[in-house]
């Protein structure tokens, strides 16, 4: 698998996952019907870093993003989205990317990295856990998932 800094180009291959995850309504607090326009200005902005993973077929599976989390004096955390295509979820890509973003951020200079909203249903959870994140605390019943109801969002922290 090769990962790699995204072009414009590689929206169009970004965007059947990217809609089908967040129009799910799972583990995005993105509204599920968010146009193609909009989810590519929230995706592809210039300020943020974004990535790319392909399969040996040259099919992209995966993208992530990492910009920072705040502005200013506090401009040294980062913040980062990622997306697997769900018919690839379970093969290790995620963890590669993360990987991948972890690495860059560092690089980058940044302190620590922070999630603002882990649903606390999504499977990535444990993968997070599993890299060094804890969770800093968790707002009850402030995501209506459409399987489970109300569930908490963590804020979930590594330092780098």
């Amino acid at each position: 698998m090769l990962i790699r800094e995204a072009s414009p180009g590689d929206w169009p291959r970004i965007w059947p996952f990217w809609h089908r995850i967040v129009a799910a309504g799972e583990t995005y607090a993105w509204d599920p019907g968010t146009s193609e326009e909009a989810a590519r200005d929230l995706w592809m902005n210039p300020a943020k870093q974004v990535y790319v993973v392909e399969d040996d077929d040259g099919a992209v599976v995966a993208s992530a993003y990492l910009t920072p989390n705040y502005g200013g004096a506090a401009a040294r955390i980062a913040n980062a989205g990622f997306m697997v295509d769900p018919d690839r979820a379970g093969r290790g890509v995620g963890r590669l990317l993360a990987g991948h973003v972890l690495t860059r951020a560092r690089d980058a200079g940044y302190r620590g990295m922070v999630f603002n909203a882990v649903v606390e249903t999504n499977p990535a959870v444990a993968l997070w856990a599993s890299l060094g994140f804890t969770i800093l605390g968790t707002v009850p019943e402030a995501f209506d998932h459409p399987r489970h109801g109300f569930v908490g969002l963590h804020i979930m922290y590594r330092a780098l």
